[in-house]
């Protein structure tokens, strides 16, 4: 076991951690859509989320790794064939070639295991798989545009439910997404078929979980390997590769200060990782490389909540700020909100922590992120309110008003 206690040994730790995120190169997985692919590919799943007071986390997680992308192209990636929808600890989109690791959850849901909801109308859902079979794809607001009728499959809730419980069982996969609007298909229009589709042994599901968080995040816990994921036989067969993988030299474990043991790939901590440099990065709260909060603490000793489900009143940094990446450091957090109709980013609140950065260089690399991710978000004009520590807001405001 590899004891960190040189301060330069957590900070090669974490570079490990970030460059297998992707968010140390300037163009890790390549451009536009092609890069976007190769990113979800490599990342394993990126999350979806409703919540758009900025641009939704699937997308904001991509443009975060991948010069040139645009939103519209996860859509088309997934009417391409090349990613699906399903749940991985959330929802999410994953590669197309993981869709066989699918299937053990769509089984236990099948088999009764609830994920939503008790008691599917089985009736219900019968009716709607034939209906879709008869008459292809159904979106979601074809359900709500009926939601006058009191009885029938056309009541809105129960249809809603019935469709999502096929969708979660795997009779039905997401096939088009208009905006948030889902479609539905039966899965067997909807998936390649050269997809391998043979269920896999709990060995071969806790093999690939262990292959692809290593990829994702250069070192993990054993608790962050199965992450949200309540398996109980999953879990104990992630256990049993890990320490066999142990014993064998092919992984092996490091003990953080904390007190937390990371394992990571043999002599993974003396490979070459990539420089440092002055970019900045606002990163989703529901970012791949953050959205497992204790592993974050533990690594970065960074501190974050989202608190859009935190009552105002107890919200200590704004409904949802954004953690800021800089120099392989999380160092503050900004809440902001895009006002589409009048094309303005506006930046209500900036907190940074304590930091050892050079405040000019910082200052230029803020002003030069929040003029991409004003593009980004499709705005003209930003504006910043107030910032912490308050001498902040003096300075920052007049770089800012240049850039519109």
């Amino acid at each position: 076991m590899i004891k960190i206690k040189h301060p330069q040994d957590l900070i090669r730790l974490r570079r490990l951690a970030l460059k297998a995120q992707g968010l140390l190169q300037a163009q890790p997985y390549g451009r536009g859509k092609a890069g976007a692919l190769a990113a979800i590919n490599h990342l394993g799943y990126v999350q979806i989320d409703t919540i758009s007071v900025v641009e939704r986390a699937h997308h904001h997680v991509l443009h975060s790794r991948v010069p040139k992308f645009k939103p519209t192209m996860t859509n088309q990636m997934l009417l391409d064939g090349d990613i699906f929808e399903y749940w991985a600890h959330a929802a999410a989109f994953l590669p197309i070639a993981d869709f066989r690791f699918s299937l053990p959850y769509k089984q236990a849901i099948k088999g009764d295991q609830v994920h939503w909801y008790k008691n599917p109308d089985k009736k219900l859902m019968g009716e709607l798989l034939a209906r879709i079979g008869s008459d292809g794809p159904l979106r979601s607001r074809d359900l709500e545009s009926n939601r006058t009728k009191a009885t029938g499959w056309w009541d809105w809730k129960p249809a809603k439910k019935a469709l999502e419980q096929l969708y979660m069982q795997g009779d039905l996969m997401v096939c088009n997404r208009e905006g948030f609007q889902k479609a539905y298909d039966l899965t067997e229009r909807v998936l390649p078929s050269h997809i391998n589709t043979q269920m896999p042994s709990m060995e071969g599901y806790a093999d690939h979980l262990i292959d692809q968080q290593l990829r994702c995040h250069g070192a993990v816990s054993l608790k962050g390997l199965t992450y949200q994921r309540r398996n109980g036989e999953l879990r104990k067969a992630v256990k049993t590769l890990i320490s066999e993988r142990l014993a064998q030299g092919i992984l092996e474990e490091v003990n953080l200060p904390s007190g937390e043991v990371f394992i990571m790939e043999a002599g993974a901590l003396e490979a070459t990782l990539p420089r440092l440099n002055n970019r900045m990065l606002f990163l989703s709260p529901f970012d791949n490389a953050l959205i497992q909060r204790d592993r974050l603490k533990s690594l970065f000793q960074y501190d974050y909540q989202i608190e859009c489900y935190v009552p105002a009143a107890k919200r200590q940094y704004g409904y949802f700020s954004l953690p800021i990446l800089y120099r392989g450091e999380f160092i503050g957090r900004m809440d902001c909100k895009a006002h589409r109709k009048i094309k303005h980013l506006e930046i209500k609140s900036l907190h940074l922590e304590q930091h050892r950065f050079d405040e000019d260089m910082l200052i230029a690399a803020f002003v030069a992120a929040v003029k991409q991710f004003r593009q980004f978000q499709q705005c003209d004009s930003v504006s910043l309110t107030t910032a912490y520590p308050k001498q902040l807001t003096g300075a920052l405001k007049p770089s800012l008003a240049m850039l519109g």
